[in-house]
């Protein structure tokens, strides 16, 4: 299994009457340590055949869903989702080969669909648990037809589709596990699956910030950021759901804000609030004054502004079949990696 990890900065830059983004290109680096934190670690997902975490109230997702769809500027929210959307339809074009019939799930207004030809994928299912979402559709070339389907549980049998594709959408799962045993189920044999989701990394400064100024104020803290996969499990998860040649990358995706309200204005209007069953739904004045002073004490920007940080794990794996290369068998090495030290030495030989 190969990783990676690459680093993209997006500038969040608010005036008075309107808004807009700045880019900066991506650039190879390391993941920022950033401040030493219980809170920063990600959940683990549950060993199989323990039973299912139930963790995430999925018809309160659809509501958040469904309300971030109604808003009349809800464009301007979809600038993480159409980034993460191109960076998988870019690892849908290193694929040397065309998709007669492709799925995403969780597509929501197809972030990924828009940045792909017919020339790759001939025919594409687009699946979410928002039906309001899917009526907002961006045009694509090509041709689709819209499910309105639970990632949790796909409408499709099995050997359909010849590439499956999610992105960020698979992190609100509760049974992650059975939920990538099913898009298995739903590939055919040498088909592929292409996802984002975020991870354990996934709004640390936020995290932290809230959770000491609710401990400051109040006493105690309650989660008011949803609990995330981490890395470390992504592998053997997809192992265990039958994938084979596995990749793994990390995309560390750093947006910059005014402050700590502009962060959570906009991950409502992406429908990215918190749904865990455990959630508090109110946080006090008080409370958000001091998690605000924290933020921008310990992550503060010189100009003012608050980065806030998406951990987005990129996945590739393929389903089995019988014409896609194999490991030898052990044993049938020829050479010893002992001997590889002695590899440009000069060798004595005698005259006779």
């Amino acid at each position: 299994m190969s990783s990676g990890v690459s680093r993209t900065v997006l500038h969040r830059l608010r005036a008075a009457a309107s808004g807009s983004w700045s880019r900066i290109p991506s650039s190879r680096c390391s993941l920022p340590a950033g401040p030493s934190c219980a809170a920063r670690r990600g959940l683990s997902v549950p060993v199989p055949g323990r039973g299912t975490m139930n963790v995430f109230n999925r018809e309160m997702k659809k509501r958040q869903k469904n309300w971030a769809a109604s808003l009349q500027d809800g464009h301007q929210y979809d600038y993480l989702r159409d980034e993460v959307g191109s960076r998988v339809a870019d690892r849908v074009y290193d694929i040397t080969r065309t998709f007669p019939l492709a799925l995403d799930i969780g597509a929501g207004k197809g972030h990924i669909a828009q940045h792909l030809s017919k020339e790759v994928v001939e025919r594409l299912f687009l699946t979410d648990v928002s039906e309001k979402t899917l009526t907002q559709k961006r045009r694509s070339e090509i041709p689709t037809r819209c499910v309105l389907a639970d990632e949790e549980f796909l409408p499709f049998k099995d050997n359909t589709f010849d590439l499956v594709m999610s992105s960020l959408s698979l992190h609100w799962i509760n049974d992650l596990p059975g939920a990538l045993r099913q898009i298995h189920q739903v590939l055919k044999p040498d088909g592929v699956f292409i996802g984002a989701m975020v991870g354990g990394e996934t709004l640390y400064e936020l995290r932290c910030s809230l959770q000491l100024a609710e401990t400051e104020r109040e006493g105690g803290f309650s989660p008011h950021v949803s609990p995330y996969t981490a890395v470390t499990d992504l592998g053997n998860l997809l192992g265990q759901a039958g994938f084979n040649m596995l990749t793994v990358d990390i995309d560390d995706v750093q947006v910059h804000y005014p402050g700590i309200t502009e962060v959570m204005t906009d991950l409502q209007g992406m429908g990215e609030s918190n749904c865990a069953w455990n959630r508090r739904s109110l946080l006090h004045r008080d409370t958000i004054l001091a998690a605000a002073a924290i933020y921008k004490e310990m992550y503060g920007n010189e100009d003012g502004s608050v980065p806030a940080t998406f951990e987005v794990l990129y996945m590739i794996g393929w389903k089995p079949h019988e014409s896609q290369a194999k490991p030898a068998k052990r044993g049938s090495a020829t050479a010893s990696f002992g001997d590889l030290s002695k590899i440009g030495q000069p060798t004595n030989t005698k005259k006779t």
